[in-house]
């Protein structure tokens, strides 16, 4: 049996609710400290974890971690036009933060060990022990050490007399931070189901959203969004504004068959109306002032960071690596993009920048800038050793 304090990453839900009187029965912890990192979750969840936190556990810390979150990770994610399988990476971005504010409180009050609520199945595990073994501690994980099952759990509380929200047949597991909602459970565990509008809360349905287009510039600094139609505004504020106007328009849904770390597959439902609309804006700026060259790698880079950060490995040396090159690249990224939000679809409508690689005057039609028989010499080797391998096969030699 273990002795001495743990901290417990904390959501208030089912299973981080049971692992409290769990740490002290069953592993013997003489002290369970609360932690709750707000990512930007909402705020009557907030109230909730707190309240139960306090309730239960010998101690309780709510961490604003918000802003953090934002220019940490989320703003990096967007210079690098971070993906995952088709839909931007968002869950998986707060995880590492959630995880870095834990440990700092365990180093604080002199804890033995971390604990946190995830089961066997799913990504999260991954994120949090990565980080928090990387951080010297030692992980305790009831639900997946002691195999424990949804009802198993409920019953537990029940004899416990811990509040959960969570009852048989619930229908839907949602999680949410500022850059990303998920939902998956229940019926959605059949992919051929179709989902019902009800579990959206972010996005207007597009057969519902203003018939008028919602036209909105962007401003980036060196990658980083700035401003929303001129006014500047700090990240999380940026971030909280744009999944309102994007989300308005029926702008940013996923719904998808995912792969997940383990190997699972996954059908996931996400909302994400900044993240679409802002990477969306962002890739189009990049267009206008990153060279051919500079864009074909950078492609490779985004894919690579975008899985690391997928995995939740923001401490791989590679994952450094790539976060340096998209940095460089991203010194040029000064601009605006007006960008077209209707029923759903978002696109770039007109872009500048005082980084453009555009010349007016020798693309355009009317350019007297080049001489138009100085490319005959570079089109005549064009392509040369596959004309004279065309040519071999024509005359059979």
């Amino acid at each position: 049996m273990e002795k001495g304090k743990v901290v417990l990453a904390y959501s208030g839900g089912l299973d981080t609710s049971i692992c409290i009187p769990l740490l002290r029965e069953r592993y013997g912890f003489e002290e369970v400290t609360t932690v709750f990192v707000d990512v930007g979750q909402p705020a009557e969840d907030i109230r909730a974890a707190e309240k139960k936190g306090q309730k239960l556990a010998d101690q309780h810390i709510t961490i604003d971690a918000r802003e953090r979150f934002v220019s940490d990770f989320v703003f990096p994610s967007v210079k690098a036009n971070a993906s995952y399988e088709g839909y931007p990476v968002g869950t998986a971005l707060a995880r590492p933060v959630i995880a870095e504010e834990v440990v700092q409180v365990a180093d604080r009050i002199g804890a033995e060990a971390i604990a946190h609520g995830c089961t066997g199945r799913g990504n999260d595990q991954l994120r949090f022990d990565f980080v928090i073994r990387s951080s010297g501690f030692r992980v305790i994980a009831p639900v997946r050490e002691m195999n424990l099952t949804r009802e198993w759990e409920i019953e537990y509380a029940r004899e416990k007399n811990i509040p959960v929200a969570a009852v048989r047949g619930s229908p839907y597991s949602i999680d949410e931070n500022c850059w990303n909602r998920s939902i998956e459970g229940g019926k959605l565990e059949d992919p051929a189901y179709h989902p019902p509008e009800e579990i959206y809360r972010w996005t207007a349905s597009p057969d519902d959203a203003p018939g008028e287009a919602d036209i909105v510039t962007i401003a980036f600094e060196r990658g980083i969004p700035t401003e929303i139609d001129g006014s500047r505004m700090r990240g999380i504020d940026l971030v909280t504004e744009m999944n309102v106007r994007a989300g308005r328009s029926g702008v940013g849904r996923n719904d998808m068959i995912e792969d997940r770390i383990l190997g699972l597959k996954a059908r996931e439902v996400y909302e994400h109306p900044a993240a679409t609309a802002l990477i969306t804006a962002h890739r189009d700026l990049e267009q206008l002032v990153l060279s051919r060259q500079e864009l074909a790698f950078k492609r490779m880079v985004d894919d690579r960071w975008s899985e690391l950060a997928y995995m939740g490995l923001v401490y791989e040396p590679l994952f450094w690596a790539l976060s340096a090159f998209v940095d460089k690249t991203q010194e040029r990224v000064t601009g605006s993009v007006d960008l077209r939000m209707h029923k759903g679809s978002v696109r770039p409508v007109g872009r500048s920048s005082p980084e453009s690689l555009y010349a007016p005057d020798l693309v355009s039609f009317d350019s007297t800038c080049i001489d138009q028989a100085t490319a005959e010499g570079f089109s005549r080797y064009f392509g040369l050793q596959a004309q004279i391998l065309r040519q071999k096969k024509k005359t059979g030699r």
